[in-house]
């Protein structure tokens, strides 16, 4: 939850780099030190946040703690956890930003590896500390500090390389500090913040519902939603794409450009929905089963598949044009967008639920989106 907050340093450094990138264009010297500047002022801000978010680990850990009831067992562990896991705060933000870079770039491929890095490097960690040397949860901790780390350091290098091969000579960018630069950076940054609350809002409260339905319900939810996770990160694809393509012809000021990278997007996410329907339609229930060995989780969750079946449809939409209002830094309107929805999703939730219980989450969700 707190590392979702900070997500804007990836979202408005995309959208800022794509439009410098088009504006300018990939051979012209001055465009990477535009990107550079644009990179510097991203990195300041998180590593502020960082050093801040470090400075108050203690009143920051106490305050979260404190919403949740645990056992004392419990709490313990997830205690030694976030004392050690707080420190690969710093590298996961410059992560985000080098992120942000190399969409605006178009730097897919590098992407996929830098973020292909990170999960092996975090998958092998874990299992050497954990598996190998015993440490248990602190094992896992540590490996996730590390390969956070070693994301950061190896995106940095992925983006330095990209901005070789624009022409960047390694000059020290003189406009980081640009007073109006890093305003416009700051209220990006804010609407963000703004937006991505109001898009957590219902995950988080749905998991809080379907608790109060019981365990089984609780577990049919956690299934359920690995299942739409996963149909919606072959949509959100095409959003990274329509972001870096939208953002680029919007800073080129090619209108025909951007309408067709923004149809192409939609449809091509379409066509993934309809794909993951169809698989979700014919092998869903085999999926749950892989996914949970409890009988009653896997005889519950059967009664609420069409969900995961219809839901990719009512996807697309929302966040292929999250990718356009993103590339194109229409933030604000895109706050606004957001807090409609959730105000459609919360009454809808509220005026279902007593009628449909546990279904009422999947139709406030489809509402939502």
């Amino acid at each position: 939850a707190l590392y979702w907050l900070f997500i804007f340093l990836r979202m408005g450094t995309t959208g800022l780099v794509s439009q410098a990138y088009g504006a300018l264009g990939a051979d012209d010297a001055g465009a990477a030190d535009e990107v550079v500047a644009i990179a510097a002022r991203a990195m300041l801000i998180a590593v502020t946040l960082a050093t801040i978010i470090l400075l108050l680990q203690w009143p920051l850990g106490l305050g979260m703690f404190s919403l949740f009831q645990a056992s004392e067992g419990v709490e313990s562990l997830a205690e030694s956890y976030f004392a050690l896991r707080i420190y690969g705060v710093p590298g996961f933000l410059i992560h985000l930003v080098n992120l942000g870079v190399l969409f605006g770039l178009q730097e897919m491929r590098a992407t996929m590896y830098l973020n292909l890095g990170l999960s092996t490097t975090n998958l092998l960690l874990d299992v050497f500390f954990v598996l190998g040397l015993g440490l248990g949860v602190e094992g896992v901790a540590f490996g996730t500090v590390l390969a956070e780390w070693g994301a950061a350091a190896f995106g940095l290098y992925l983006v330095g390389r990209a901005l070789a091969r624009m022409g960047w000579r390694r000059r020290q960018p003189a406009n980081v500090t640009d007073r109006q630069a890093l305003v416009r950076l700051f209220d990006i940054s804010s609407n963000l913040i703004l937006r991505t609350f109001f898009v957590n809002l219902p995950f988080f409260v749905n998991s809080l519902v379907a608790a109060s339905m019981g365990d089984v319900l609780l577990a049919v939810n956690a299934v359920l939603m690995q299942l739409f996770f996963i149909a919606i990160y072959g949509i959100d694809g095409f959003a990274h794409t329509a972001e870096t393509l939208t953002g680029y012809a919007y800073g080129a000021g090619r209108a025909p450009e951007l309408h067709r990278a923004t149809v192409l997007s939609m449809f091509w996410g379409f066509v993934v929905a309809a794909a993951m329907a169809l698989t979700y339609l014919l092998f869903g229930q085999a999926f749950v089963d892989g996914l949970t060995t409890a009988s009653a989780v896997r005889e519950a969750a059967s009664d609420f598949l069409i969900w995961v079946v219809v839901i990719p449809f009512a996807c697309v939409g929302a966040f292929l044009f999250d990718g356009v209002f993103i590339g194109t830094t229409y933030i604000r309107e895109m706050r606004n967008a957001m807090a409609v929805a959730a105000l459609v999703w919360g009454i809808v939730l509220y005026v279902c639920l007593p009628i449909w219980h546990y279904h009422a989450v999947w139709i406030a969700m489809i509402a939502f989106m």
